[in-house]
């Protein structure tokens, strides 16, 4: 995917604060976050969202969980808690097209997702 920037974070052509990476996916921090700690996961093969998923995308998702808890356990996050989504989709607030999950944690985060 040419236009995507997770595609050129992954493929070096953009730069990022990288804090993991291995074959199947990419962890870095956001440019813009929205609490202390705020890292992206991000499956390296392209897939639109969790409504297009892709053999590739299903292999790297199932261990997002496992790398969350590991990323988490390295920023300081366990004691406090952390929280992990996906926007799929517009409406939910997806804004960059190239599935992603976002690790959010360092500050009390509330119940809430929108106020």
């Amino acid at each position: 995917m040419s236009e995507c920037i997770f595609c050129k974070i992954v493929q070096k052509e953009v730069p990022a604060s990288i804090v993991y990476e291995d074959e199947l996916l990419v962890a870095f921090k956001d440019i813009f976050p929205q609490a202390p700690v705020h890292l992206l996961i991000v499956p390296k093969a392209h897939c639109e969202s969790l409504s297009r998923m892709t053999t590739e995308a299903e292999m790297a998702t199932s261990r997002v969980p496992f790398l969350a808890a590991k990323l988490a356990a390295d920023h300081g996050l366990v004691g406090g808690g952390w929280r992990l989504i996906a926007n799929t989709g517009a409406d939910a607030g997806q804004t960059v097209f190239h599935l992603h999950f976002h690790l959010l944690g360092g500050k009390p985060l509330g119940g809430k997702l929108c106020q």
